[in-house]
């Protein structure tokens, strides 16, 4: 079912949000300071709580249905987009970025972010208004996704995400040294970016890599544009923060591949079964769909994100007390 909301919400909603977003850059930039725990713990607090006032309003407006959508939506994309939080680890270690500027490198990083995935979401909408068969790819593609997540290991991330940063020193003349927050300097009379530049490219560029599972992920769960790009605009301002709030444990909590593989794998299953079912392909089952294909409603789907998540964040929260209580016990290991 495609969404239909009112047009002045639908503005509305998109003109309260870029002023959010343009008051969080304006305010990361003239604050550069690194973000104590409390702080972080309130942003990640408030950008929760404004997604949640959002799903209130698309109750009032729309339906239970479409509120539901974009919750299940946006715990999707929050918790897929984790997975970023590795790249932007490894990325700020590569450049060497001062702590005190990193919160608005990551902000202009995640705009970046924002523009790219805003592109890739009209082209995905474009495409299933169209060809309903897209499903059947999307869904062979998530579940391809999910056994590479499932046994991919973080060695061989640092290297791609190496491969990516050695490309954009080839291409891009930097300065070796960071000049406060300029993105451009004077090196010996020669005018030349910063490393703060290619920091910028290549967190919005990687990020769209990652986009490449979330965005048709989501679109298992919605088929509406607008809760799609809303629900990543959520997700993605909520996560500037979560790196500063989670810090060093987002490396320990070594199951959270394997949920958000989990996660991958059933909305990949359920793609498929909603393209089986809506089938127009005639050389399966004549173009006709198939009866005994199920529709998975959008409260399951809340439901298995959500343990999903709380299973994988558990089980390693256990493995992180257990390892101290091991290094404690046995101080020669």
């Amino acid at each position: 079912m495609q969404l239909q909301l009112p047009l002045w919400f639908e503005i509305t909603s998109s003109a309260v949000l870029i002023l959010i977003v343009i008051a969080d850059l304006v305010l990361a930039y003239r604050r550069p300071h690194i973000p104590s725990t409390k702080e972080s713990s309130l942003w990640v607090g408030f950008y929760v709580l404004l997604a949640l006032i959002f799903s209130v309003l698309l109750f009032l407006f729309a339906s239970p249905e479409y509120a539901g959508q974009f919750i299940a939506g946006w715990l999707t994309e929050y918790s897929l987009s984790i997975d970023n939080l590795f790249v932007f680890v490894i990325i700020m270690a590569r450049f060497s970025v001062p702590r005190k500027y990193q919160q608005e490198v990551l902000m202009v990083g995640i705009i970046i972010a924002l523009v790219l995935r805003g592109i890739f979401i009209l082209l995905g909408a474009q495409l299933i208004e169209h060809f309903s068969w897209i499903f059947y790819i999307f869904g062979a593609f998530l579940l391809f996704t999910a056994i590479q997540q499932a046994f991919q290991n973080s060695e061989e991330m640092d290297e791609r995400e190496s491969g990516v940063i050695r490309l954009l020193r080839r291409r891009i003349s930097i300065s070796r040294d960071f000049d406060g927050a300029k993105l451009r300097t004077i090196v010996d009379g020669k005018r030349m970016f910063t490393p703060i530049i290619v920091v910028f490219i290549a967190l919005g560029t990687t990020d769209l890599v990652f986009a490449l599972d979330s965005i048709p992920a989501i679109f298992g769960i919605t088929t509406s544009a607008f809760i799609v790009f809303t629900a990543n605009v959520f997700a993605l301002m909520g996560l500037r923060q979560l790196y500063f709030l989670l810090g060093d444990l987002i490396e320990k909590l070594v199951y959270l591949k394997y949920g958000i593989a989990f996660i991958l794998a059933f909305i990949g299953v359920k793609l498929v079964l909603h393209a089986l079912h809506e089938n127009e392909l005639t050389f399966i089952n004549g173009g006709k769909g198939f009866a005994w294909a199920p529709e998975i409603p959008t409260v399951a789907s809340l439901g298995v994100i959500v343990v999903s998540m709380a299973v994988a964040v558990g089980a390693s929260l256990i493995k992180i007390r257990s390892d101290k209580r091991r290094a404690v016990a046995n101080p020669s290991e």
